[in-house]
């Protein structure tokens, strides 16, 4: 999924010290994302159990919501423009996704795939001129972006004009972690990491202190630039180096739904909810705000924790509670920030 290359700039780097319980790893690939799960459990078989049944969940829904499996219900929905008794968990995502279209005005917008396909097609053919697509080609697919013009419920789903297309790569891989934290709570499990491009802690670490979660570099591949501590918390960023349509970086997959342009204010976008459905859908949203909106929807939503990389290195953590702290380029995160919101 085009979210599972931003989803790579959250590398896991643990908890604090060992616990006497058994840990259970798993790594693999899932939503097309690196993934992976660790579960402290006194029973090493039911735990393995417990991961096998989560992995099972993640496939099911990857036959929802993948765009690279001609079998998905979303597959099927973009080709025919409208899917008669939908998969209940595809409806759920449209509406989560519909209330954080309302909640940031647009900003987030699964609709934007029409988009996608024009970048995509300019730049893999030969010869494409490297400012990209005309504006009266960028015009046609945004005439066929905006999420009011999908209409739905458990009955239905159907496109109000034909040639719309919806990719769910900036909330489904939250939404798929947050129904594998819900599969593991059910199983009893107090302490996990769960990973699968969009990390979400369950619980504390095993020792009672957060997990840390590290925040890629996005100027150096591989590199850690900061860690965050949390508990019963989703960790989602987005950054333009996740993916490029054009080898210089000019056009990334962020792509604005009120201008058909990439987005270019900030480096890396990580925001941190109790939910990483929520936590997902927003860093791809806030890539496009300018601060003080995104201020503002912290203010309403209430919760949460958002870390910005401007486009000229400067470092900024917002909060709902209006507190803004800065560090200058190279300078390092302000560390009294990284609390708020996350116990």
């Amino acid at each position: 999924m085009t979210a599972a290359a931003a989803g790579l700039g959250l590398l896991p780097v643990g908890g604090r010290g060992r616990a006497e319980a058994s840990v259970v790893d798993w790594h693999g690939e899932a939503m097309g994302a690196v993934a992976s799960l660790r579960i402290h459990h006194s029973d090493r078989g039911a735990a393995e159990a417990l991961i096998r049944r989560a992995v099972a969940e993640v496939r099911r829904l990857e036959r929802v919501f993948s765009l690279y499996r001609d079998d998905s219900a979303l597959v099927a929905l973009n080709r025919h423009g409208m899917l008669a008794a939908p998969p209940p968990d595809l409806v759920e995502v449209l509406a989560q996704a519909r209330h954080y279209w309302q909640a940031t005005h647009g900003s987030f917008d699964p609709s934007v795939q029409p988009l996608w396909t024009l970048y995509r097609d300019h730049f893999s053919t030969p010869g494409a001129a490297p400012s990209g697509p005309s504006s009266q080609s960028r015009d046609a697919a945004l005439a066929l972006v905006g999420l009011d013009g999908v209409a739905f419920d458990r009955n239905r789903i159907a496109f109000r004009r034909r040639g719309m297309g919806l990719t769910l790569n900036g909330i489904a891989q939250g939404y798929a972690t947050d129904r594998v934290v819900g599969i593991l709570r059910a199983g009893g499990i107090v302490s996990s990491l769960v990973d699968l491009g969009e990390p979400r802690a369950l619980g504390p670490a095993p020792d009672g202190h957060p997990w840390r979660i590290g925040i890629a570099d996005p100027d150096g591949l591989g590199a850690i630039a900061e860690t965050v501590e949390v508990a019963d918390r989703a960790v989602a960023t987005s950054g333009g180096y996740g993916f490029r349509f054009d080898a210089e970086g000019r056009f990334n997959h962020l792509l604005d739904p009120k201008s058909g342009r990439s987005a270019a204010l900030y480096r890396s976008v990580t925001v941190l909810l109790p939910d990483a459905t929520g936590a997902d859908a927003l860093s791809t949203a806030f890539s496009l705000l300018p601060k003080e909106e995104i201020s503002s929807v912290l203010h309403r939503l209430g919760d949460g924790e958002v870390r910005l990389v401007t486009a000229g290195g400067e470092r900024i953590v917002l909060s709902p509670r209006g507190r803004e702290d800065r560090a200058e380029a190279g300078g390092g995160m302000i560390r009294a920030a990284a609390r708020l919101g996350c116990a």
